[in-house]
């Protein structure tokens, strides 16, 4: 099977098992996207939704999260991950957002990386689920799922690398959808430690599978 085909494979399986794939972070706007996602590092989105309705009634605006204290805001999200980390980020990018970007998330990688605490991956979240852009977000699901796929080569060793190979691959007007198949596949079935092997209807395609069989 030669890469063109498996992906063809691929995305054919998950436009029919998967018709509809979207973040299972809970927002209402750009603005509480972008605190999600910062807190969804190293972090499970479940979680995130336990600690967000609070925190997002508590600071409803850049402007009120940018004139809090960061220990009130790590009063919300002590339960997360890095909870110390996060909170002076969000305090700090809320700042930035109010001083250089009028209170609005920015669209662009450039200026969301400058935020502090926003990395490439959520900066390409950001861009991909709330501005509808061609980005493609490399967690450890989408690294994990596209090697044993065999999507990705295994010289594929980084984030970036992984995400150059997908983007490339994949039609551009299905990335944003295709990061959150390959996401939630990580999550549900090609989990890390026991991936479902016997249950999960791409095995015929799949070299981990296939190489292990």
């Amino acid at each position: 099977m030669t890469r063109k085909q498996r992906y063809e494979a691929v995305i054919a399986y998950f436009e029919k098992a998967m018709p509809v794939a979207e973040t299972e972070l809970h927002f209402a706007n750009d603005f509480q996207l972008l605190v999600a996602v910062m807190l969804s590092a190293q972090c499970t989105d479940k979680r995130v939704n336990m600690v967000t309705p609070a925190l997002f009634e508590a600071f409803q605006t850049p402007e009120a999260m940018a004139a809090a204290t960061e220990d009130a805001v790590l009063e919300y999200v002590k339960s997360v991950s890095y909870p110390n980390s996060k909170a002076r980020h969000l305090v700090a990018t809320a700042q930035q957002l109010v001083e250089h970007f009028d209170s609005k998330v920015p669209e662009t990688l450039e200026e969301l990386t400058s935020l502090p605490g926003v990395g490439r991956k959520t900066a390409n979240v950001v861009m991909s689920v709330a501005f509808g852009q061609a980005r493609m977000a490399v967690d450890t699901h989408v690294f994990r799922v596209s090697h044993r796929l065999g999507l990705v080569p295994e010289k594929a060793k980084t984030p970036l690398a992984v995400e150059l190979e997908l983007v490339k691959h994949f039609p551009e007007a299905t990335i944003p959808r295709a990061h959150h198949w390959l996401i939630l596949h990580g999550r549900y079935v090609c989990t890390a430690l026991k991936p479902q092997c016997i249950s999960c209807g791409l095995q015929s395609l799949c070299a981990y599978y296939n190489k292990k069989s």
